[in-house]
């Protein structure tokens, strides 16, 4: 058969098989599926992407190693040490790591969830939200020596979650839930 020929005008010659056509049926299942498997395909590239991290009953040196630097640490009582690794500024994670008095990992969690900031009151001291949220994505100087502080979180709303400070440091009120300026207001 001549190339460029419609096979449909030009049938086939005797014993040569009839051109391969793909029905529309065909392709609208082929294009269901694939459609199917991309959610599939997206979640599984997103738990290979996922950062190792600490598992209960790991020494530091474990952790350093799992985990890599810290970006900060932070006295709780007893001798324990809560180590943060914020993924930010832009993050919406971050991993408290706390570490026994003798540098055991007895806990690993995400420390930006709901339920974390339901726990900020009204006079708590900056240092006490650190050891909570760890550090904030945003500072931002107010009127009357005042200091807000924002955080990112993993949610389908486009908002952020933001503390506001007294000039002595306190929390003034608790957790607030505000659009998040980077989202476009417009959509």
């Amino acid at each position: 058969m001549m190339s460029g020929m419609n096979p449909r005008l030009h049938p086939p010659k005797p014993n040569q098989p009839e051109p391969a056509m793909v029905s529309t049926a065909a392709k609208s299942l082929l294009a269901r599926t694939l459609a199917g498997l991309l959610p599939a395909l997206l979640l599984s590239a997103c738990a290979v992407m996922k950062p190792p991290l600490a598992q209960p009953g790991q020494t530091e040196a474990d952790m350093l190693a799992t985990m890599g630097t810290p970006t900060g640490r932070y006295a709780l009582e007893g001798g324990v040490q809560r180590v943060e690794y914020a993924k930010g500024p832009y993050g919406r994670v971050t991993w408290m790591v706390d570490l026994d008095a003798s540098g055991r990992v007895v806990a690993v969690q995400q420390a930006l969830t709901r339920e974390n900031f339901a726990k900020v009151r009204h006079g708590m001291s900056r240092d006490e939200v650190l050891r909570l949220l760890g550090r904030p994505a945003d500072k931002a100087g107010e009127y009357m020596d005042r200091q807000t502080w924002s955080w990112r979180f993993e949610t389908y709303d486009c908002e952020w979650v933001r503390i506001t400070f007294i000039a002595e440091g306190r929390v003034r009120g608790g957790a607030s839930y505000l659009p998040d300026p980077r989202c476009d207001a417009d959509n």
